[in-house]
């Protein structure tokens, strides 16, 4: 069960990434959590279920490799939260910081990686007779100061650390009320983010207790049979992983409204009054800010005309309207329902049917029009004209013509 759980995992944490960390870039820290948890996942399967010496050869003495940087699944948790909440992924000069507790076990663990092979396998011997050697095993040179249990326990805890962390964030986003400042389509965000906390916390503080106990009693008592925390502990690894297929919009992220936009209606926004319906004050900003969005990508585009760079593109309309790119990947999807690269052709074409009308056609030659109004060659140029007006760009000079 745990080994198909992995697999699902990291399925799971492949379509985050190849199908979403370009468009949201927030979406990068949610795949790599799911990574990095479903391979701590399979390093447990490997050690405690295989049964296989090569295997376990192999993954406890590149535990340098292999096992370091599963420290970095708490920090991808809290990355992911905080960018979800605050409408902002990118990464901060202290956050170098989380990086800490996965170099400090790198360093500790290179030493291992350079044991001759055959004590590699009668170790892994050891480990696939009797699990509880886990125990006793020294991996690292952390085992000459900690005890083996400590150092088994550090990437359990400082989850569960990152977990209650990260619910703090969230709970105190609830009670300020931010959510009423959500997009209206957004908001299964919330029921989203309690369920992906709420399993993780049950399977964290669960296994962590399954840890601590296993080295009060024999580990093969704790990991082989049935028990309450094991049950809880399942359930809270099923639903981790399942409850993202039930919200496929949490790719999208949680776009709020710009701070800038709140605070420039002072009738709406009062800090020192919670709204009577933040829902209905929640509808309103949606409505505003969507149709700031409309007004400001239309007037950039009339006056500025980026889309005369054949370049251009939905980040380059993001820098001149200074609205972030998921926002207006989400104003073209849900609310114009037309794809951008066919709202930035209309401009073109609109571009170059002006230069027709004005008697450019006598001038230039149609690709040399379309060339001036953003194409990038003439066949792009011939195929969108008619796609959009329905009539080749000569037809149309002819009529102007006439």
């Amino acid at each position: 069960m745990l080994l198909f759980f992995s697999i699902l995992g990291i399925f799971l944490s492949v379509i985050l990434l190849y199908f979403n960390a370009r468009k949201n870039p927030t979406a990068i820290y949610l795949g790599l959590f799911f990574l990095l948890f479903s391979l701590y996942g399979f390093y447990q399967y490997v050690l405690l279920y295989s049964k296989s010496v090569t295997l376990v050869s192999l993954f406890l003495y590149n535990i340098a490799i292999v096992s370091s940087p599963l420290y970095l699944i708490g920090p991808m948790l809290y990355w992911y939260i905080r960018s979800v909440l605050t409408d902002n992924s990118r990464l901060k000069r202290k956050d170098v910081w989380h990086l800490m507790p996965m170099i400090i076990f790198f360093i500790a663990a290179i030493p291992h990686a350079f044991v001759p092979w055959h004590e590699k396998v009668e170790v892994a011997r050891a480990v696939v007779e009797d699990p509880g050697f886990i125990v006793v095993y020294r991996a690292t040179l952390l085992s000459k100061i900690f005890s083996p249990a400590l150092e088994f326990l550090t990437r359990p805890i400082m989850v569960l650390g990152y977990t209650l962390w990260s619910s703090g964030l969230f709970v105190n986003y609830l009670i300020k009320k931010k959510v009423s400042l959500v997009l209206y389509k957004q908001q299964f965000m919330k029921k989203w983010l309690c369920l992906f906390l709420g399993f993780l916390l049950v399977l964290e503080v669960t296994h962590t207790l399954l840890i601590i106990k296993a080295f009060q009693i024999h580990f093969s008592e704790v990991f082989f049979t049935l028990n309450v925390f094991r049950i809880l502990s399942i359930t809270g690894l099923i639903g981790l992983l399942i409850s993202p297929f039930f919200f496929p919009a949490i790719l999208y992220g949680l776009p709020r409204l710009p701070e800038t936009v709140l605070a420039s209606d002072i009738e709406i926004v009062n800090p020192d009054k919670v709204p009577d319906n933040p829902q209905k004050k929640s509808n309103h900003f949606e409505t505003e800010y969507l149709l700031s969005i409309h007004q400001k990508a239309d007037i950039c585009m009339k006056e500025v005309k980026p889309y005369l760079q054949p370049d251009f593109n939905l980040a380059h309309l993001s820098v001149h309207t200074q609205i972030p790119v998921h926002h207006l990947s989400y104003y073209f999807r849900e609310e114009k329902k037309q794809h951008f690269n066919d709202y930035r052709n209309q401009w073109r074409i609109d571009h170059a049917k002006n230069l027709i009308r004005k008697g450019r056609a006598n001038e230039f030659t149609l690709e040399t029009i379309g060339l001036q109004s953003g194409f990038s060659s003439r066949n792009t140029f011939l195929a969108t004209f008619k796609k959009v007006e329905g009539i080749t760009p000569s037809t149309f000079a002819s009529q102007m013509k006439n």
